[in-house]
């Protein structure tokens, strides 16, 4: 199982963020950011600090939004989850744990005492658990996507953290990824924004977040397909495969987070971040046994990819920088 889990993923790794170390260094020792002067004229400069300052709270109050959005559509996702694989066992054997008095039994070989006489009980039985699983297969794809798209919304805000100024000598500003005069990086030529930090700071801890959460992302995706796909010998499932596109327009949703591969055409391999694997998971596991659907239930309740210490250090130091509190 644990090979199934990752991969050699085809995209680069991002550069790493400044260490939460080497941040208390500079609120220890502001003087080197301080002292930078900006490029721009003092009165444009009065001009951009306040409205990048408006625009990087706006941005980090969405990445706070969009993580607790992530915990309530995993949660959910994992409660469906649950659900499948509690249905799919119901279908083979005892809901419970083995034990002397309970041991594994399929729906085939249980003894049903006084329900023996009615026909095609198991049967009935077993349809019945297949319409709880479906029902479930569809809620746990719902919640899949409302997580792609929340990573979606945590890319799209790393990328909109810089301010521009609208033309030349306009006075007024815009946020966006693409600026109209190509001398302007939207950073106020590197000054720090608020008392220590430039702009370039705020996008590399953004970008941390941004890959944590877009590495557990495809890792999810790993277990949604191989849950999708788990089917009872009594009630067969049409499973997915990790080429196939597990709703309409993932493929493009999974391009802007860059889980997917335009040269090879597939989604990126899922792996475990600094754990590689050349393992393929194209196949997937159709019965797998019950001591594997808890690996998988384990697996996205622990969210290996995100660093939540970590997480919640960045958090604390950007809301420090600001005077926001972003917890």
């Amino acid at each position: 199982m644990e090979e199934n889990l990752a991969s050699t993923s085809s995209s680069q790794p991002l550069s790493p963020p400044p260490s939460f170390e080497s941040t208390k260094l500079k609120h220890q020792n502001p003087s080197t950011e301080s002292s930078i002067s900006s490029p721009l004229p003092p009165s444009v400069t009065r001009l951009w600090r306040p409205a990048a300052q408006r625009n990087l709270r706006n941005q980090w109050s969405k990445m706070a939004s969009y993580r607790q959005q992530w915990k309530s559509f995993s949660s959910s996702a994992r409660s469906h989850a649950t659900s499948i694989v509690n249905s799919y066992l119901s279908q083979r054997q005892f809901p419970l744990k083995t034990t002397s008095l309970f041991p594994r039994m399929y729906m085939n070989a249980m003894e049903l005492g006084v329900l023996s006489d009615m026909p095609d009980i198991r049967k009935k039985a077993c349809r019945k658990l297949f319409k709880q699983q479906k029902l479930h297969r569809s809620k746990l794809l719902s919640s899949y996507k409302d997580m792609v798209d929340v990573v979606m919304h945590m890319v799209k805000t790393g990328r909109s953290m810089r301010t521009f100024l609208k033309g030349s000598s306009s006075p007024l500003v815009q946020f966006s990824s693409i600026s109209e005069d190509k001398n302007d990086h939207g950073d106020g030529g590197g000054i720090p924004v608020y008392a220590f930090w430039s702009i370039y700071y705020f996008e590399e801890l953004a970008q941390e977040l941004v890959q944590m959460f877009t590495l557990e992302l495809n890792l999810k995706r790993l277990l949604v397909v191989e849950l999708l796909s788990i089917s009872s010998e009594e009630v067969p499932v049409n499973g997915v495969c990790w080429l196939d596109e597990l709703y309409r327009g993932e493929f493009n949703d999974l391009c802007i987070c860059g889980l997917y591969s335009t040269e090879v055409c597939e989604p990126v391999r899922p792996k475990i971040k600094d754990w590689k694997s050349d393992t393929s998971s194209e196949q997937s596991n159709r019965q797998p046994e019950h001591d594997i659907l808890q690996v998988y239930l384990t697996t996205w309740l622990a969210e290996a990819n995100i660093d939540t210490y970590r997480m919640d250090e960045i958090f604390a130091v950007v809301g420090e920088e600001m005077h926001v509190n972003l917890s």
